[in-house]
């Protein structure tokens, strides 16, 4: 069979669309267009330039006998009822794959989930290259971290991003909470691993790479503290109940974002990473 041109199409740049959105990942719709006769490495620069991905970081999460992770399903507009819980997508942007969504958890929740947080916030770290947790001066909020299932509260709120993004509960990180008073802020950056990083096969030995975050507003700041999508010209605002969901597979340069300063009264948020493969903490140096 002869190789298929590599002209993009709009009949195929919708249908690599629609199939993403539909929750299959890269591998999958890089198999299904050499099914169709497709060269394989032509497929790949046309999935790049379609989804806005780096083709080196598309070719290292590709490449033969790498095992293929879990994928998270992309919530669909108007409503989704997970265990009885309904929220709602006001907002949906195909790259990157972002939804925002209303109701994802209650004035209740959010109030106890603070309360809980409170006494044991500390500094906020991110990890470096050799992931490990680190003082980075991007990052001027303070903030805790509770174990998997920790409290009722938290496996409930675990169960229910699982079913509604259709990734078991066991491949999300601890949920972290953050707290910022006026003029914190988190700089541009993104949640994915960098590939090219010294220290990028140790971070992902521990479930993989990262592949979609749920920013959860546990309250509504009196003015600033909004996340912002710079490549996309995208700023959700704060309100409390409601969370912006985002996936970047193969490391999608447009999902950097930025929590932006808070401006009058303060910002709690909750945060839950989810990872290809079950995810399991490692173990202190």
């Amino acid at each position: 069979m002869h190789p298929r041109t590599t002209t993009i199409t709009p009949e195929l740049r919708e249908w690599i669309l629609a199939t993403t959105r539909a929750g299959h990942g890269v591998p999958d719709v890089l198999q299904l267009m050499k099914d169709s006769g497709y060269d394989p490495r032509q497929s790949r620069s046309i999935v790049a330039e379609v989804l806005k991905l780096p083709l080196a970081t598309l070719q290292a999460s590709t490449d033969k006998g790498a095992p293929k992770g879990k994928r998270t399903r992309h919530p669909e507009a108007p409503e989704v009822i997970v265990g009885g819980h309904a929220v709602g997508v006001s907002l949906s942007v195909d790259a990157p794959a972002l939804r925002v969504l209303d109701g994802l958890l209650t004035e209740h929740e959010c109030a106890e989930l603070i309360e809980l947080a409170r006494p044991r916030l500390q500094r906020a770290l991110t990890v470096d290259s050799d992931g490990q947790h680190q003082i980075d001066q991007r990052r001027t909020s303070e903030g805790m971290f509770f174990a998997p299932n920790e409290l009722p509260l938290i496996g409930r709120i675990e169960q229910r991003l699982a079913e509604l993004l259709g990734v078991p509960a066991n491949h999300g990180e601890g949920l972290q909470i953050l707290h910022y008073l006026p003029g914190q802020e988190y700089e541009p950056h993104f949640d994915w691993f960098d590939p090219e990083q010294p220290g990028y096969g140790a971070i992902t030995a521990v479930g993989g790479q990262r592949i979609a975050s749920v920013v959860m507003y546990l309250n509504t700041p009196e003015q600033g503290g909004g996340t912002a999508f710079p490549e996309i010209g995208l700023t959700v605002t704060a309100r409390r109940g409601s969370a912006v969901y985002f996936a970047y597979e193969g490391g999608d340069r447009s999902s950097l974002h930025a929590g932006l300063p808070v401006l009058q009264g303060e910002k709690w948020i909750a945060t839950r990473w989810l990872r290809e493969r079950p995810y399991r903490k490692p173990e202190p140096a």
